[in-house]
Formats: structure tokens, sequence, C-alpha cells
């Protein structure tokens, strides 16, 4: 698929554009999940991944990790309870002084199947001012994407969570581990946290605007944060390609390691990106044309917001 219109720079410079003209520019922000907020903590392994790749943060040495958490949102001043889609980007610190990221969010399916379904669907950041999209605006073209239809469905049902420990985050993405024979399997990520799943109660008003980093701060006083690193394996007829179809239920789940997070950041980790499509050796990216144009959207952000556009 290189050289197709899905890999052009224009393409992703306009899904920027469409975003900043929908909510706005923020210099120095990410164009999305623009407030977030950065710890620090341990990834420790099982091994049960070893028969599957040889990637080196998934064998029996536990890593350093910087960990993001953020609102969906790209407007920074949105209140976290009014941004129901959190997202937790993990960059693992390898023993070769490379590093791998992980980017996860708190939906399993995306909206969009291919980089000009996004742009076309962008007016789905319409609402982003109110925190929820607003569906009605989004019927005038779903029946060109009716794929589109189980995400946004979820989108509509969702909640806030009542922090960012109590909520599973899924890679949307297939990725393919390699082992050291060279078979591809085809997998899937999801953090479990060890706390369980919990629900924001009572009304939106009654919650600080940054009430998720409150509680961490809380939380973190007491002990370490945890997640389960879970990894879905793909059967013959769960697709590699296609982010807004989910895999079949009964599907294999492996667990493959343990993060803990120890602490809140010290350094401003605003200058860091994270990219989904920096993998190492024993991994690599699946046909899936919105994992790819993310790699190049995401340069487009980074390039703005470094240079405080």
């Amino acid at each position: 698929m290189e050289g197709t219109d899905d890999y052009k720079p224009e393409l992703a410079r306009e899904a920027v554009n469409v975003i900043e003209n929908v909510a706005g520019t923020y210099p120095g922000y990410r164009r999305v999940h623009a407030r977030g907020y950065d710890y620090e903590g341990v990834f420790t392994p099982n091994g049960k991944a070893s028969p599957l790749t040889v990637a080196s943060h998934l064998q029996d040495e536990a890593v350093p990790v910087s960990i993001r958490f953020s609102n969906s949102s790209p407007i920074p001043s949105h209140p976290d309870a009014i941004s129901p889609v959190k997202g937790m980007a993990v960059k693992f610190h390898l023993p070769n002084g490379k590093v791998s990221d992980l980017i996860t969010v708190t939906i399993p399916l995306f909206f969009a199947k291919t980089p000009q379904a996004f742009v076309d669907i962008a007016g789905f950041f319409q609402s982003a001012k109110e925190g929820f999209p607003n569906l009605k605006e989004l019927a005038k073209i779903l029946w060109k994407y009716p794929e589109s239809k189980a995400s946004l469905q979820m989108l509509k049902e969702m909640r806030s969570p009542a922090s960012f420990s109590t909520c599973q985050y899924y890679s949307i993405h297939a990725f393919y581990f390699i082992n050291k024979e060279g078979r591809r399997q085809a997998i899937k990520y999801e953090w479990v946290p060890d706390a369980g799943l919990s629900m924001l109660e009572g009304e939106v008003a009654e919650h600080s605007p940054e009430y998720l980093d409150d509680e961490m701060e809380k939380r973190l006083k007491e002990g370490p944060v945890g997640f389960k690193l879970n990894i879905q394996i793909g059967g013959e007829n769960d697709p590699t390609d296609d982010p807004t179809t989910a895999w079949s239920e009964d599907k294999q789940v492996i667990t493959i390691g343990h993060l803990m997070i120890s602490k809140k950041s010290e350094v401003c980790k605003d200058t860091l990106l994270f990219d989904p499509t920096n993998i190492p050796e024993g991994i690599e990216c699946s046909e899936d044309r919105i994992l790819h144009f993310r790699h190049s959207a995401y340069a487009v952000s980074y390039e703005r917001r470094i240079n405080n556009q």
C-alpha cells in the first residue's frame, strides 16, 4: 500500500488541519489527547510471550517505562469529566538503549477504517467543545461508512472513569509477533487494571476539572498502581487491517507481563513523541491503514507542537 493516497503527506496535514479547524489551535499542545499527565514505572514481563516474539522487553528482564494518561479531547482546557475516552501511552526503555511505544485507549474500536474516512468523519470532533460528539451531525455520512456504527455506539454509551487506574485500555490495532523461527502471530494488546473497573459517580460539576490527576496523586501516596498486559491471539477470521471490527469473542487471551506505576514524573514530558509504529525487532505493524497513517499524522502534529504552533 506504500505510495497510495493513504501515505501522502498532504493527507496527514489535511487530517491535522481538520482537527484544528473544528476544535481550534492550541500552540505547544498535541492535536488530540491534548492534556495529559506523566508518570514513571517498571514493566516486568513473565516470559509467556517468549514463544511468540523475540522483542527484548517481553522476555524475562524488567524495563523502566514512561507513562502518559490523557483526555482524548483536542482542547487542553476540557475538564476530565466531559472527555469520556482516555488514553494510556507507554514508552518502554529497552535494554539496548532504544525505546518502543504502546498506545492504547479506553474504547476497543476505532470509528474509521481508512485515512480518507477519518478526514471525512472529522465532524466527529465538532462537538469536542462540549466533550461528547454530536451523533446527529454524523448521520449524513454514516451511510457512506457503516463500519463506523459500532464504535460510535460505544462512544455514545461511555461514561468517564473514577480513575485512570480503573480503566481497561485497548490497542485498537493489530500487530504481529515474530518469534525466533520467523513465525508471525497476529495479536492485539489490552491493559487490565489491578484495581478493577470503576466509573465516575455523581454530577460532573461536583468534580474538579483535573480530578483524575488529583485522584492519581492520592492513590500513588498509598502505593504503586498496577496493570496486567494481555494479548489477544488473532484467529483465521479476525481481521488485522480493520480497527472498526471486533475480533471473535472466544479469542485466546494471554497475560504477558505486569506494569507498576510508582510516581508522577518530575520532568516535563511535553516534548515526548509516542508513536504506535515505533516498535522493536520481534514485532511488526499489521496491514491496518489507520495504524500506518497515525505515524504520518503524529509527525505533523509533533512538528507543530515543538515549534509552538
